[in-house]
């Protein structure tokens, strides 16, 4: 019994850690000519550790990352990586502008996005931090745990409660 409260533990604190977020270009519409990529990446914020996707028809389109020359250029020379699989997943592991084009003459045809890449956001402060802050103020009023991690929270407790953890 015990094995099974350290697994369900270790998975509530790995759902409230991962958070990295699949960005799909041109969502439903894909990686095709004639699409308005400078709006789409406008509506999206990227974070380092975020994965980039590209879905097109593999036999027809492609995709480079290149530096701003290549991409206001159109040109693929002393490109950073290709790919064309027809489902290409990028990872964003750096806090800088990327610049991503489809080689095989789509780029002219408004097939290129770039994506600015921001650094992580600090992690929130640990139950202990709250504490401890909550307790030098001397607060009054109670305070409630919101969203995802209030159903975290619950979600440990009924684990306490199916699994019997409270009495290892």
């Amino acid at each position: 019994m015990a094995l099974n409260c350290v697994l369900f533990f270790l998975l509530a604190t790995f759902a409230t850690t991962v958070s990295a977020t699949d960005h799909i270009v041109g969502a439903n519409k894909g990686w095709n000519p004639g699409i308005n990529y400078t709006l789409w990446s406008s509506n999206q914020t990227f974070y380092v550790g975020d994965l980039i996707s590209f879905r097109y028809k593999k036999t027809q389109h492609n995709v480079f990352e290149v530096n701003k020359n290549g991409y206001d250029n159109c040109i693929i020379e002393g490109a950073f990586g290709n790919w064309s699989s027809g489902r290409d997943f990028i990872l964003l592991n750096k806090s800088k502008r990327y610049y991503f084009i489809c080689g095989i003459g789509g780029c002219s045809d408004g097939m290129k996005v770039s994506v600015v890449v921001h650094p992580l956001p600090p992690p929130p402060p640990s139950p202990s931090a709250i504490a401890a802050m909550h307790s030098s103020e001397k607060a009054a009023a109670p305070t409630t745990v919101g969203g995802f991690e209030s159903l975290v929270v619950r979600l440990m407790l009924v684990g306490l409660m199916v699994y019997g953890c409270g009495r290892i």
